[in-house]
């Protein structure tokens, strides 16, 4: 029988970001006997990486030739992006070699999407498929429902049903993912610096008052990067804000350390639904109206 890309072991890569996703993506290839390759990015990922790899090569954010070239020593033909790469570094902070020059030179839209889909052009181009980040953490991606012992109330879900339409409005336009409502009002709107921040805001401004939280997908959601991921610091931090409850995509959002997350918002009261990705309650739409 042919090879094919499930049962190619070795033609498998990881292109590291921060944080955990990329361990996740590790462990849950191995598990089917999958050993990656993993490029790790030097200003993001952790040093950890190098305990858990076998095969591990360090290059940094601007290298895009040297990671190609190090994907076609492994023989690499299909990759996974996994791990944060901050919006403010890809276009501040990088010295790009004249590969990257070119390509960012060539992009109409200045963001991370144009950036990452040129980038997965390129790679296509050059014999390597980037895969769905998610391809090995299916048991993350939690379906339709209440996940936690609590259901949001009729006030959280009031909230839900108006943070959904406006989420969905800044998801569309690229940027953010996450909006943080009281009283069917916005707080705050995530931009750059990430979910948990845009929490530590909005509790600064609502001054203890109690607040939801609203995470959403991009429309057309591109899994094969950027995927919208909570874990237990973005728990912690509702519960240090008094937010009560989170309103997630499902299929499309990533719960790192699932059963953990779900019995750390059980001990703090949060509620946590999951919701049919790109769904906006079409009773929320007039009142989305009068308060944007």
């Amino acid at each position: 029988m042919a090879a094919t890309a499930e049962n190619a072991p070795g033609n498998w890569g990881l292109i590291a970001g921060n944080g955990d996703f990329p361990f996740l993506v590790l462990q849950g290839a191995r598990s089917r006997g999958i050993e990656m390759a993993v490029i790790a990015i030097r200003e993001e990922a952790s040093p950890a990486l190098e305990r858990v790899s076998q095969r591990l090569h360090w290059v940094s954010l601007g290298e895009l030739s040297r990671a190609i070239e190090l994907l076609h020593e492994e023989g690499v033909k299909h990759a996974v992006m996994a791990g944060q790469v901050k919006h403010n570094k890809i276009f501040s902070s990088i010295r790009p070699d004249w590969r990257l020059a070119k390509l960012l030179f060539s992009l109409p839209l200045k963001n991370t999407d144009s950036l990452i889909g040129a980038v997965a052009r390129v790679l296509q181009d050059e014999g390597i498929e980037l895969v769905d980040s998610t391809k090995f953490l299916g048991a993350l991606l939690p379906s339709e429902g209440v996940l936690t012992k609590r259901a949001p109330d009729d006030a959280e879900m009031a909230d839900i049903a108006y943070g959904q339409v406006v989420a969905r409005q800044i998801a569309g336009l690229d940027l953010g993912q996450t909006v943080v409502v009281r009283d069917r009002a916005c707080v705050a709107v995530e931009a750059m610096e990430g979910t948990d921040e845009t929490i530590e805001r909005a509790a600064r401004i609502a001054g203890g008052q109690r607040l939801v939280i609203v995470k959403v997908s991009k429309p057309q959601q591109d899994m094969r990067f950027d995927v919208p991921v909570v874990g237990l610091r973005t728990i912690e931090v509702m519960r240090l804000a008094n937010a009560s409850a989170l309103a997630i995509d499902a299929r499309r959002t990533l719960l790192f350390e699932r059963d953990a997350l779900i019995r750390a918002a059980d001990e703090a009261g949060i509620a946590i639904q999951a919701f049919a990705p790109e769904s906006i309650p079409a009773a929320s739409k007039s009142e989305a109206g009068k308060k944007a």
